[in-house]
């Protein structure tokens, strides 16, 4: 989508509302030549490595006491 700056300047909170919901590019032109391009914003943010998996993980039974098997360990 192309629209006049003086348009744009006119309805740019319309219009950033609607490049958020189309997530589609407007080019803003002057004199019918581009100069400015509105684009929706993308979070590029990395998740973080510790802690992402918090919350999906459950404990079932006692996890703390020992078992009454025995483990064979080659020495």
């Amino acid at each position: 989508m192309q629209i006049a700056a003086g348009k744009f300047k006119a309805e740019c909170l319309k219009l950033m509302d609607e490049v958020n919901q189309t997530k589609e590019d407007i080019i803003v032109t002057k004199h019918g030549k581009p100069v400015a391009k509105l684009v929706p914003f993308q979070n590029n943010e990395a998740s973080p490595v510790f802690g992402f998996l918090k919350g999906t993980i459950s404990k079932q039974g006692d996890i703390i006491s020992p078992i009454d098997e025995q483990w064979e360990a080659d020495a």
